[in-house]
C-alpha cells in the first residue's frame, strides 16, 4: 500500500497537493501521514484532508501526530513543506537590513532574509533527516521548502536518500509567457534550465518563429509592462526571461533595488516589487487561509476537487504506475549544465518513472545568464556550509557575496548588518562557532 508522509502538514500546500493525489486515476487507497508541531494547525489539517478524502470516494486512511516518529515509518514519499520561526522573525529580516539600506521585497530565497531563514530552517530539517533515515530509508524526499537551492543543497550533501525540489515557477512562467505572446499554451516551446527562481528560457518558439521578438515588440506597451515590469525590463538586455516573479527576482540581482529611484521606475505592486511585501502580508495570508480552511470544513465554503499545477502528485503517479511524466525538478547538477557548479543544485527538467527522478543534461546557459546564477550558488553554498559546519564566519561571508547587499553596503555594513540579525534571531538559530 502506497504510503505518503507530510512534514509541516499546517503549510497552505496541503490542500492542493492532497487533492492531486485523490485525483490520480487507478490509485484508490494508501495511507497519508501528516505532523506538524503545531497541534492546533495539525488538527485542522487532519480534518481537511480527510474531508478531500470523503469527497474523492476513495480508501485512504489519515493518521496524524504531532511526533513524526510515530507516523513516518514506512513511506514512500515524503514531502517537507516546514516553516521554522517564520512568524515570529519576518519583521526582523525586513526592518533591521532596511535600515542599512537593503530593501526586500520577498526575503525568504537570499538576501539577509534568505541568510537567515535558511540558518533557522537547516538545523531542524537535518533532524527530521535522521527520522527518515532510520525509518523510511528507502523514500524519496519531495521537497517544497525555501530557500529550495539551500534545503536541497543541504539534502543532498546531507543524506543518500533521494531528493528533489519542488517549485511552481516553470509552470507559472510558461502559462504567463503564452498569454504575453498572445499564442496557444499548447503550441508553445521552450527550453529553460537555471537554479530555482533563476531559470531562463533560453528557447522559446511557436510554430518554428521565435517569441522574443513579439515580447519585445509587446513591451513597448506599458500596460503590458506594468503587469511584470522587472522580468519585462531583464529580458530587453539579458535576451531571456527567468522564471520567478519580478518582486523576488529583483532581489537576486543588483540592478533593481539598490536605490529609491530603481525600486519607483521598475517596481509596484504585491509580487511586482513592493518593499516589504511579504513582511507586511504574510502573517495575514497566513490567517485568511486558516479562516478559509475552518469555512470549508463547516460547510460555509465549497471544498472544491480542482487539479493544481504542483508537481508532487505527477511524481507520485509516474512513479507508482511507472507511466512516465517530464518535470522541472532541482536536483544536484552533476555535470547537467556544463557552466554551473557540478556540486550545486540546479533547476532542470526531470523524467519520473519506476526508477525515479532521471534529471535530463541541458548543456550550457548563456555565459552572462550562467554567471547571475552562479553568484546566488555561491550564497547558498556559503548558507548550508555554515550550517552544516557550525560556522558563523561562513555565513556572514554568504550575506557578503549575496548581490544585493554587496549593491548597497560596504563589507564593514554587511558585517554589521549580519551581526544585528544574528543577535535579534538568537532563540530561533543554533550556536554558531
Amino acid at each position: 500500500m502506497t504510503k505518503i508522509s507530510i512534514i509541516g502538514a499546517g503549510s497552505a500546500f496541503t490542500q492542493e497537493i492532497i487533492t492531486d493525489i485523490m485525483l490520480i486515476e487507478g490509485i484508490e487507497g494508501g495511507t497519508i501521514a501528516l505532523v506538524d508541531i503545531d497541534a492546533e494547525r495539525l488538527e485542522i489539517a487532519r480534518r481537511l484532508v480527510a474531508q478531500i478524502i470523503e469527497l474523492s470516494g476513495k480508501k485512504w486512511d489519515v493518521i496524524a501526530s504531532v511526533d513524526r516518529r510515530e507516523v513516518i515509518g514506512g513511506s514512500q514519499f515524503v514531502i517537507n513543506q516546514i516553516e521554522v520561526g517564520g512568524l515570529q522573525t519576518v519583521r526582523y529580516e525586513y526592518e533591521i537590513p532596511l535600515k542599512y539600506g537593503v530593501n526586500q521585497c520577498i526575503g525568504d530565497t537570499l538576501g539577509p532574509g534568505g541568510l537567515f531563514k535558511t540558518l533557522r530552517t537547516l538545523p531542524s530539517w537535518m533532524e527530521i533527516i535522521r527520522d527518515v533515515e532510520d525509518l523510511c530509508p528507502d523514500t524519496i524526499i519531495l521537497n517544497y521548502t525555501n530557500p529550495m537551492s539551500a534545503v536541497t543543497l543541504l539534502t543532498s550533501r546531507f543524506t543518500e536518500i533521494p531528493v528533489v525540489g519542488l517549485c511552481h515557477s516553470i509552470q507559472n512562467t510558461s502559462h504567463r509567457l503564452a498569454k504575453f505572446a498572445g499564442v496557444p499554451y499548447e503550441e508553445m516551446k521552450w527550453r529553460a534550465a537555471g537554479i530555482n527562481h533563476m531559470s531562463w528560457f533560453v528557447e522559446l518558439t511557436h510554430n518554428g518563429e521565435d517569441l522574443y521578438p513579439v515580447l519585445l515588440e509587446k513591451m513597448k506597451d506599458p500596460e503590458l509592462l506594468k503587469k511584470d515590469p522587472v522580468r519585462l525590463d531583464a529580458m530587453k538586455y539579458l535576451g531571456a526571461f527567468v522564471s520567478e516573479s519580478s518582486g523576488h527576482f529583483s532581489e537576486y540581482i543588483p540592478y533593481y533595488r539598490k536605490r529609491q529611484s530603481l525600486i519607483d521606475q521598475h517596481c509596484n505592486a504585491g509580487y511586482n516589487g513592493a518593499t516589504g511585501y511579504y513582511a507586511d502580508n504574510w502573517p495575514i495570508w497566513r490567517r485568511e487561509n486558516d479562516e478559509r480552511i475552518i469555512q470549508q470544513l463547516e460547510g460555509t465554503l465549497p471544498l472544491e476537487m480542482k487539479p493544481s499545477n504542483e508537481y508532487a502528485a505527477i511524481i507520485i503517479e509516474a512513479m507508482l504506475k511507472n507511466e512516465p511524466q517530464v518535470i522541472y525538478g532541482n536536483v544536484l547538477n552533476e555535470g547537467l549544465i556544463h557552466n554551473l557548479p557540478s556540486d550545486g543544485v540546479v533547476e532542470v527538467a526531470c523524467m519520473i518513472d519506476r526508477n525515479g527522478i532521471n534529471p535530463c543534461r541541458f548543456g550550457s546557459l548563456p555565459e552572462h545568464l550562467a554567471a547571475l546564477c552562479r553568484s546566488n550558488m555561491a550564497f547558498f553554498d556559503l548558507a548550508v556550509g555554515a550550517v552544516l559546519e557550525s560556522d558563523k564566519e561562513m555565513a556572514r561571508h554568504a550575506l557578503m557575496v549575496d548581490p544585493l547587499s554587496a549593491a548597497v553596503c560596504s563589507l564593514a555594513e554587511i558585517s554589521d548588518m549580519f551581526e544585528e540579525l544574528y543577535e535579534a534571531e538568537r532563540d530561533f538559530i543554533p550556536d554558531l562557532r
